[in-house]
């Protein structure tokens, strides 16, 4: 399984009056990770709506663990949690400058095509995709 790693930077328009980062923002921090995790596959988003498909969020999860501070960095570990060649569900996993976990998530998506919304195969729209993240998904633990 990849993890892909992304430092963010805490800018202070992403804190509220109490030097915390704002809820709302982690949302954007995993679109980072999942950016970057995609990236890390040799993919770009870019390539994928030129051909007039986006992936939109079925489902997103957040679970809040420990505040991230203005003038800190935070490290967003991503991971494909799921995969079934339709949708997609990225683990997250947030930590703060000092190593503790801030936030963990996730989030669904389905391919659609851009202009009537009709759901894609990602297996045979694009097999390059489907086989790299079939490689990568989390593998099932084995029980014996």
């Amino acid at each position: 399984m990849l993890v892909g790693k992304k430092e963010i930077e805490v800018r202070y328009a992403e804190t509220d009056q109490m030097g915390v980062v704002y809820h709302a923002n982690y949302l954007v921090w995993m679109e980072l990770g999942r950016t970057s995790i995609i990236e890390d596959l040799g993919f770009k988003y870019a390539d994928m709506e030129k051909e007039g498909v986006i992936s939109p969020v079925i489902d997103i999860q957040a679970s809040y663990k420990k505040p991230v501070r203005y003038g800190e960095k935070a490290m967003v570990h991503t991971w494909i949690e799921e995969y079934d060649g339709f949708r997609v569900t990225y683990g997250y996993e947030i930590f703060t400058e000092s190593g503790d976990t801030a936030l963990k998530g996730m989030s669904q998506h389905v391919c659609v095509m851009q202009d009537t919304f009709r759901p894609i195969s990602i297996r045979k729209k694009f097999p390059i995709w489907h086989e790299a993240y079939e490689k990568h998904k989390k593998q099932p633990v084995a029980t014996e």
